[in-house]
Formats: structure tokens, sequence, C-alpha cells
């Protein structure tokens, strides 16, 4: 009995010292939190807020198009809510809602007590919140973005037509994009690093395995459109002429460079809400998913498929037949690996028994919505059906069925579904199958009579249309369905609120789902899990009994947080095998600093107020430099440390095996592809004209791309050189090394500026000299990003930071120096030996 009873006051104690030190903040200090907990929260109610405000939009829009020659609302402002509806839908909602959900599931899903990186998960909110208000917010002072969420050339690049709103959308969601990557990379490594023991890479939760491959797809969708936004502002501001004709460009490279993330976006936002199916379908048919393997093959094989589809939406701008073929066979074929993921859910509901609660009653009816979507995505996908319904009222209906019935309605499932999980109160049965059939019917009645209004012609994005055309009836019932739908909308909000407020304490497990994240307590605790199970199953609940008591006594690993450090474990990519115990920053108010400065950045720039925009910028560096000093990468007090179990971890790692060295791989994956996005460019150009380089073009040359090469690679060279000899333990070569690859860095990007400096070009003549130009700076700001992290690692190792042992710093920097020298490779070798190979 005293054994027993000295074991509960052991587990007493650690439960206590876990609770003091994952404690969320209170008061003013409440918005310094970086627990995934308040994060998530936060990401969702802000991502829902513009969902019901672009909602709002939507409804005006449908009264103006309720009756033909109506002039409910003035042209000008009907063509900002179409657009900032789109806008707000895509960019603020639909991508957003998916890392936001994410970030709050995903550590309790994994047994973890926090993601990797819980600042930056906090900075990517901020961001997301501070570039949301500013797009969103425009509207209120007639400056919203008018020229389509597409912002298609000449037409959004022309100043007098498109008005500061295309510097909004151009910048404010840029700025967006960077929080979107920055979630992104958390996702990956999280679920890479961050798995309990056992849970090997085939044991993931199918959710895991989704967030994994959408969070990849939007380090390969994202970058392009940053590339693109960032040729588009150029030209806007400095009138660089990328999609100018008269000077050599073309406004079809911003239909490829959007369309690369465009299309690929739909199933970005798709394959999320999917992956709240597989976890809903399992649980209310009581049994295992139906062919694990499929699915995931399926997922992975839709998300590939969705990058060679882009000009999908290109088919009236001139293409090749042979291109034609390939995009429509490749549009076609992108239906297999999503029909194997519909028929898998199909295949669970027969072999279990359902149970049609309100969570399941949303995703039958989003199977059923999806899948009319799916048929008239075939239907576009044939060149010749979509020259006659191209920019028609078909493809309007077309891309709500798809994105209605595969995002929105799995989300209202996922959010009836974990609604107890996030709150620990339960929402309303009854309410919930009113919304239920209020939604489902109000958005059939309001979009199936948008594919007739589009196959008798009416045009898409028009202000009003004339009577006696056959479309007035069809969109008056669209209008009344919309209200219908509206209406449904209202009940969920108000039966959220109501919950809140009223709703009934939550049960443990109320679904008596398989999964971990149902361990989470009934009480509001902030530790994720009290202590880390050794998984052997993909449904642990329902395979290993006893392993909530396990959790729950403190009997798994990391019982205790006896250093007063937030500590959570990391494991290995493919098999979890535990190898680290990771430091986690604590609350900060650091990532809304940076978050506001960067913001003021943007939104300067935005105004063309150059000193306040370059102020924001280096404060804002000098926030996260700041941020980075005190919250990574900490020397522990000890080597090793005891994890239970009889395991001992270390509490230090670089290298492969850290998990700062993971994400800044990906980063650097995600920002290869921007890089390549430009390439792509030059190559566009070159295909499109007779001659490229024009025969007036005079320069970059050889030789001073040639030194810039050659100078940038000294630099990576003394990079490695100051890896190598701070590994050995001869510290000061190191920081002698570390010291001279900056001045060769330096050396490398004036060399680069005097490529384009001394040599005639000028970027406002010619698409040629401009491109030269951009791939320079792009090329200069890499290196100066190089000089600034060669300098903090010397800093660092001045202050003792940064030892022979604790060496994560310069790991990192030399990994990030292998993308910036082969990206300074690559932009020398187009501007100054590609021309000499063509010429």
């Amino acid at each position: 009995m005293s054994d027993d009873l000295s074991r509960e006051q052991l587990a007493e104690a650690q439960a206590a010292r876990l609770r003091r030190v994952w404690a969320t903040p209170r008061g003013w200090r409440y918005w310094s939190a970086v627990n995934n907990t308040e994060v998530g929260i936060w990401y969702i109610v802000t991502s829902f807020g513009f969902f019901l405000f672009a909602g709002v939009l939507a409804l005006i829009v449908r009264a103006q198009l309720a009756v033909p020659e109506n002039d409910l609302v003035t042209p000008e402002f009907y063509n900002q809510a179409f657009t900032l509806h789109g806008t707000m839908m895509m960019f603020l909602f639909a991508v957003p809602i998916f890392e936001a959900v994410a970030i709050l599931l995903l550590p309790q899903m994994l047994a973890a007590r926090d993601l990797p990186f819980p600042r930056l998960s906090a900075f990517g909110f901020w961001c997301f919140l501070i570039g949301g208000v500013f797009v969103a917010g425009s509207i209120f002072f007639d400056a919203a973005p008018a020229s389509g969420w597409f912002m298609y050339p000449p037409l959004a690049t022309n100043k007098d037509l498109a008005g500061i709103g295309a510097d909004i959308w151009l910048l404010g969601l840029s700025f967006i994009e960077v929080a979107s990557i920055a979630a992104a990379v958390e996702l990956i490594v999280g679920v890479l690093k961050c798995r309990p023991p056992g849970m090997r890479i085939h044991l993931m939760p199918l959710y895991c395995w989704y967030v994994l491959i959408v969070a990849g797809m939007i380090l390969f969708a994202f970058p392009p459109l940053i590339a693109g936004d960032i040729l588009f502002e150029l030209q806007r501001m400095f009138d660089w002429p990328f999609f100018d004709p008269d000077r050599g460009g073309d406004p079809v490279l911003w239909q490829h460079l959007f369309w690369i993330f465009g299309h690929p976006e739909v199933y970005i936002i798709f394959l999320p809400s999917i992956a709240l199916m597989a976890m809903i379908v399992p649980t209310f048919s009581q049994v295992p998913i139906t062919g694990y393997g499929w699915i995931v093959l399926a997922a992975v094989g839709t998300g590939f498929l969705s990058f060679g589809l882009w000009a999908h939406h290109m088919y009236t701008t001139g293409l090749p037949a042979l291109s034609l073929g390939f995009f429509s066979a490749a549009s076609e074929a992108v239906a297999i690996p999503t029909g194997v993921q519909i028929f898998v859910f199909i295949a669970t509901m027969a072999t279990g028994r359902v149970i049609f609660s309100v969570p399941m009653l949303f995703a039958a009816g989003a199977l059923a919505v999806f899948v009319f979507g799916g048929l008239t995505g075939v239907m576009v996908a044939l060149a010749p059906f979509d020259w006659q319904a191209h920019d028609t009222h078909f493809v309007v209906a077309h891309l709500h069925y798809t994105l209605i019935g595969g995002m929105l309605l799995p989300l209202i499932a996922g959010l009836y579904y974990f609604f107890p999980f996030a709150t620990k109160r339960m929402l309303s049965d009854r309410l919930g199958r009113w919304a239920f059939w209020l939604i489902f019917t109000g958005f059939n009645i309001t979009f199936l009579p948008m594919h007739f209004t589009g196959l008798r012609g009416m045009p898409r994005r028009v202000f009003t249309y004339p009577a006696g055309h056959g479309w007035d009836w069809l969109n008056l019932i669209s209008t009344f369905g919309a209200y219908i739908m509206a209406i449904g909308v209202l009940v969920v909000v108000v039966d959220v609120v109501r919950a809140l407020r009223h709703g009934p304490p939550a049960p443990r497990n109320p679904w008596n789902a398989g999964t971990l994240e149902w361990t989470a307590e009934t009480t509001d605790e902030a530790w994720g899990v009290r202590s880390v199970p050794q998984i052997s199953s993909r449904y642990p609940l329902w395979d290993q009994p006893g392993v909530l008591d396990e959790m729950d006594r403190g009997q798994g690993y990391l019982p205790d947080a006896a250093a007063g450090k937030r500590e959570t474990l990391i494991t290995g990519v493919l098999d979890a095998t535990p190898e680290q115990v990771q430091r986690l920053p604590a609350n900060s108010f650091r990532p809304l600093a940076a978050a506001i400065f960067i913001g003021t950045c943007f939104i300067a720039a935005t105004f063309e107020w150059w000193w306040l925009a370059a102020a924001g910028g280096i404060i804002g560096i000098g926030v996260i430099l700041g941020w980075l000093w005190t919250g990574t990468a900490r020397p522990p007090e000890a080597a090793m440390m005891d994890v239970g179990r009889g395991l001992t971890l270390p509490l230090y790692a670089s290298g492969p095996r850290s998990v700062g060295w993971w994400a800044m791989c990906i980063t650097m994956v995600g920002d290869a592809t921007a890089f390549i996005s430009l390439v792509f460019g030059y190559f566009f150009y070159w295909t499109i004209h007779a001659e490229f380089p024009p025969p007036q073009a005079t320069g970059p040359g050889l030789a001073w791309p040639g030194i810039a090469a050659a100078t940038g690679l000294a630099a990576w060279a003394a990079v490695l050189a100051a890896r190598h000899t701070n590994r050995t333990g001869r510290v000061m070569t190191a920081r002698l090394a570390l010291g001279a690859g900056a001045v060769l860095a330096l050396a490398s990007i004036a060399a680069g500026a005097a490529a384009i400096l001394t040599t005639g070009l000028d970027p406002v003549v010619h698409v040629y000299d401009a491109t030269v130009w951009v791939l320079v700076i792009w090329t200069a700001l890499h290196l100066a990003a190089g000089v600034l992290m060669q300098l903090y690692c010397l800093a660092r190792s001045l202050a003792g930071h940064m030892t022979p042992v604790h060496d994560i710093d310069i790991q990192n920097v030399a990994l990030y120096w292998h993308f910036a020298t082969a990206t300074l490779a690559i932009t020398m070798a187009v501007i100054g030996l590609f021309p000499l190979a063509t010429g």
C-alpha cells in the first residue's frame, strides 16, 4: 500500500511540475502564448471569421444577380466584392484553416507535447491575422482589389485601371503566403520527427499522411505564385515589362505561374478535408479504415498529378494541340486516385455498422456533392467542351461543387467531430441536423441552376445582364438558395456560440474513436499528453488495452518536467526510434513583434513608403535574430536525460538528427522552387522570341558573372571549412573562416551588381534586361542572408553558445549555403553562359 501511495504521490508531483511549465499565461500576457492549444484555436477562429465575411460578400453578389438590370450595388463595388470573396475564400480560409486545424490536432494525435517550433506557429498566425485584416479591410476604404482573385494582366498591371487594390492583393497575400510556408515547414517536421516511439511511418493516422502530403504540396505550389507576385509588383511599381508585349513581355507567363499554384491549390484544399473524413468514417463505422495502403498511395498520387495539369485553366490561350492533349489527359488521370479515396470510404462504411451522427451526416453529404463536382470536372477537362463553357457560370458551379463538397462540408463535419476535443463541450445534435439540411439543400439550390445558366451562355464576373436570355428565373433560384445556405451556416455559428457558454460537458472520447487525439483530458491541460506512450497499432485506443491508463499515470516517456523546461520527444523519420529530447522555447511576445514589423515592411511598400518599409524590415529581422538567439540551440545543462522506462536520451543533437536541420532543408526546397520559377520565366521568354537575348542586349557578358561565381564558391568553401574546423576543436580557425566567408560573399554580391550595372542593362527597356536584373537581385539577397548567418555563427561562437559539441548553428548555415551556392551557380550560368551557347 505504501509503495502504491508513493507512486501516486510521485505521479502527482510530476503532473504539478508539468502543469506549471506548460501553463497558459493569463491577462495581457495571454497573447504571448505559443502553445499549439492556443495558437490553433486562434487560427481556427480567425479563419472562420474571414469565411463569414467572405460569405457576406457572396450574398451581396447573389443579391445583385437575382434579377436582370439590377442596380443594388455599383459596378465598382461589385468587382471588389466578387474579387475579395474569391481571394478570401482561397487565401484567408481554405488553406489557413487546414494549417489551423493541423496545428491544433497534430501534437495530440502524435502524443507529442507540442510541434517542434511553437514560436514559428505563433509567428505564422500573427502574420496571417495582420495580412488578412489588411487585405479584407481594404473594401471599407474603396481600395479592395477588383480584377478577380487571379489578377490577370494587363488589367491588373495597369495602375490607372486596377488602382492600389492590386498592390494590396499582391503584397498582402505575399505576406500571408510566407506564413503558410512557415506553417508547412512546422507541420512536415512535426509529422516526421515528433511521432511517439513505435509509430512507424506505416502506422501513422491517415490524417498525418495527408498533412505531410499537403504541406509538401504547399512547398512546391506557393513559391511559384510568390515568384509571380515579385514580377507583377516590379512591373506595377517600377515599370519593369514582364507582362508587356511591347517590350518583350507576355501576360501568359503570369497565367503559367499563377496556375502552377492555382490548380494544385484545389487539391491542397481538398486533401485536408479528405483527411478529416479519414478520421470520421472509421470512427462512425467502428472499424479500421479499409485499404490503408491504397488510400495513402492515392493521396500521394493525387498530390503528384495535381502539378501536371495547371494548363487545365488555359485551354483558350492558344496552347499547341500537343499541350492541350497532355493537360487534358492529366486532368482526366487525376480522377483515378481521387476515386480510390472515395471508394475506400464507401468500402469502410460497407464493412462496418454506420452510425449517422451529425459528423457522419456532413461527411456523407460531402461525398455526394464532391462526386457530382468531379463529374463536371471530367467534362471541363475536355478541351472542346471547355472552349464552350470557359468563363461561364458552368465553371463557377463546377468550382463550388468541388470546393464546397470537397472542403466545406467535410470541414463542418470535422467541426462537430472535434469540437469536444477542442472545447470539452458538445454541440447540439438537433441543431447540427438542421444545419446540415439547410446547407445541403441551399447549396444545391444555389449552384445546380448555375450549370444551366452557364450552358445557356451566361458569362461569369458580370455586374448585371439583360432580360430575355433565359437566365432570369435561374438566377433568382440561385439567389434564393444562397440565402437558405447562409441560414444553415448561421445555425452552425449559433450552435457553436451556445455550446461554448451552455453546452453539456463532453465525456472523454465521446465517439469511441481509436486514435490518440482522444486521450486528451476532459480538464483543460496545456501539456499535450501526460506521458508519451509506446505505440504498436494504427488505432491504439482500440487495439492496445490499458494504453490510456498508462499515459494518465505517467508510465510512458517524459512523465516529468524536473528541469522546469518545456520538452518533447524527437524520434526517427521512418521507424520512430527515440533519438533526442528537444527543449522547446517558452511563451514570448517576439513572434508577435516580428510579425508586426515584417508586416509593416509589406504594408508600407504597398503605399511606396520606402523608408518605413526599410525600417520595418530591418527591425523585424533584428527581432527574429533575438528570438533565435534566446529560443533555439541553447546548450543544455547536461548531455543526457532520463525519459522514463529505463531510456536515456541526449538533450542536444545537430545535423540530420536535429529538427532544425530538417526545417532548414525543407525551407530551402520551397525557396529553390521559387527560384526555379524565376528561371522558368527566363526560358519562357526564350521560347516565345525568335532572338533571346535580343540583338541590342549588351550584357552581362562572362567576366563579372564568372568572378561572382568564383568568389561565391570560395565563400561556400569557407563555410564548409568553418564547420569542419569547429567540429575538430579548432575554434579560432573556424572563426577566421566564417569572417573570410562573409567577405568573399560580399565580393560575390559586388561582382553580380557589376554584371548588371556596368554593362548597360536597363530593366525598363526590355524584358531580357529586367529578367537578368531579377535573377541577380534574387541571388544577391540570398548571399546577403548567408553573410548574416555567418556573422550570427561568429557571434554565437564568441559568446560560447556554439562549440565543437554544440554546433547546430554552423551545421544549419552550411546546409543553407549548399542551396545558396546552387542558386548562384545556376544564375551565373543562365545570364553568362546561356547567351554564348545560343548566340
